[in-house]
């Protein structure tokens, strides 16, 4: 009788261990595939830092186009030479 309670508990304990065993292993592929998660996550987020850093950049350099075409073609009569002061009618 008394072995019979013996090797119960011992199987009782080894399921117990196992059940631990198995939760220990869950929680540790959760944790990888949080880590994988957060991972992409950051890489998403340095990905789009840099389309914004590159759109601004863009952005920048077409409005100093704008403003190098505005003074280029900037005709106020004292960038024309003397065309206009020499003129006789």
């Amino acid at each position: 009788m008394l072995k019979a309670i013996n090797t119960k508990l011992l199987i009782a304990i080894l399921a117990a261990l196992a059940v631990i065993g198995g939760l220990l292993v869950r929680q540790n592929g959760i944790r990888k595939e949080q880590a994988a998660a957060a991972a992409r996550t950051a890489a998403v987020l340095e990905q789009q830092q840099r389309q914004a850093a590159a759109e601004q950049k863009y952005r920048e350099d077409e409005a100093k186009k704008v403003d190098q075409i505005k003074r280029s073609r900037n005709n106020m009569p004292d960038k024309q030479g003397k065309t206009w002061k020499t003129y006789i009618p």
